[in-house]
């Protein structure tokens, strides 16, 4: 019977183990085209376990991670990102001795299609994919407001800037779900509120669905529409903010977290 409910991720009974411990149990979740859902929980509860699944970084030892339908349980990470998932991490993973712009450029090499032959030789096919590349490259930083560092180092860039740099390379490869693990780690709480804009505004400008971890609760509290919580690998509840603010099980959990 068709519900109605546009799909993007499903994950259906993830379990995985390391040795004797349980890092992530029976973890289950929906999240519809369009949504932009939260993942928390304390430190070591096992939310970066969850996206390592997704993103093919770890196998899980049961249970299955469906793209739109679609069994990717258990890919390899580059033919993940292929079919249309992008991530970004804690701590920032850029070429920082490369340009910007280089950045961009080299997150679309999933996209080529010129054979290798006509790189190498230079041949018209691939030099018309080159200057498509470039000019999509171009356009991409422009919308995210990053031209004018197109040529700079990126190491050189400040923090909120090298984040925001990071997503642009994840949504250079054009990804149908993007995941977002603790984009504001490291900012102050000005860079914080610039960054939940920027976050609804790519949302809504590129048509993504969004599954963010994030351990700062006004940023989390403030763009998520749905929120997760898990504890020990274990969900403990799920709702919209105002519901997981007031739940007693999440209140106990954090106790110890300063209140996070």
């Amino acid at each position: 019977m068709d519900t109605g409910k546009n799909i993007v991720l499903k994950l259906e009974h993830l379990t995985i183990k390391f040795g004797g411990l349980i890092a992530v149990n029976d973890f289950c979740l929906e999240i519809e085209k369009g949504e932009l859902v939260g993942l928390i929980g304390p430190n070591g509860a096992g939310k970066t376990t969850v996206f390592n699944i997704v993103t093919g970084q770890y196998e899980p030892t049961s249970g299955t991670v469906l793209l739109e339908g679609r069994d990717i349980t258990g890919w390899r990470p580059h033919l993940i990102a292929a079919s249309g998932i992008a991530r970004t991490f804690q701590n920032v993973r850029l070429f920082t001795g490369m340009s910007v712009l280089d950045n961009v450029l080299v997150s679309q090499h999933l996209r080529l299609r010129s054979p290798f032959l006509s790189a190498a030789l230079h041949l018209p096919d691939y030099a018309r994919e080159e200057r498509h590349v470039r000019a999509k490259a171009m356009d991409l930083l422009e919308r995210l407001e990053l031209t004018p560092f197109a040529k700079e180092l990126a190491g050189n860039l400040p923090y909120g800037q090298q984040r925001r740099l990071e997503i642009a390379r994840a949504l250079s490869t054009n990804p149908k779900l993007l995941l977002l693990d603790e984009p504001a780690a490291g900012m102050n709480p000005e860079e914080t509120t610039r960054l939940m804009r920027f976050i609804c505004r790519i949302r809504d400008e590129f048509s993504l669905t969004i599954f963010l971890i994030e351990h700062d609760m006004r940023l989390v509290m403030g763009i998520c529409e749905r929120i997760r919580v898990i504890d020990y690998g274990i969900s403990i509840a799920e709702g919209v903010p105002d519901e997981i603010r007031r739940d007693s099980r999440v209140i106990a959990a954090y106790l110890g977290e300063g209140g996070e």
